[in-house]
């Protein structure tokens, strides 16, 4: 290995460990600052997961659920249970079958995705702010590169 090929590969996994010693606490601490501001409620991460697909989707079965989020239909059953309870998915009737239920974010938790929304963008805002205006210019140079880093893990 030459020392061009040496350094490329250090850089990489210096990259590689960066990001993955970063993201995790960075995605952690915007999640606890935007609850603690606006006094959101600690749902676990998986809810939080069926409720975005939910709201985007419109609505899926619980089977559709379980395959976008690539877990077992007993996970997407007992998060079904659970969030029922607290109201954060209503279940309504297929409209092409009525024997199947389509999974739908409750009016409640919309409310609660888009306060989550709006507050996290806000402190994300505000702590930008804080950042020299290069390092500010370097983070949304980067969010093309991030993008297709998340499609590429979605794969």
């Amino acid at each position: 290995m030459d020392a061009v090929a040496r350094t490329e590969s250090t850089t990489t996994s210096t990259v590689e460990a960066e990001l993955s010693a970063l993201l995790g606490p960075l995605r952690r601490a915007v999640l606890r600052r935007t609850r603690a501001a606006e006094g959101l409620p600690d749902l676990p991460e998986a809810q939080i997961e069926l409720l975005r697909l939910l709201a985007t989707t419109g609505g899926l079965t619980p089977t559709q659920a379980a395959v976008r989020l690539r877990v077992a239909q007993s996970t997407i059953s007992n998060l079904i249970r659970t969030m029922s309870v607290t109201n954060l998915i209503d279940r309504v009737p297929s409209p092409t079958d009525g024997r199947v239920a389509v999974l739908v974010a409750s009016a409640t938790a919309r409310d609660l995705l888009d306060t989550y929304d709006r507050a996290s963008a806000a402190m994300l805002r505000d702590s930008l702010t804080k950042l020299p205006l290069a390092e500010q210019r370097a983070l949304e140079r980067a969010l093309p590169a991030l993008r297709q880093l998340l499609n590429a893990l979605d794969e």
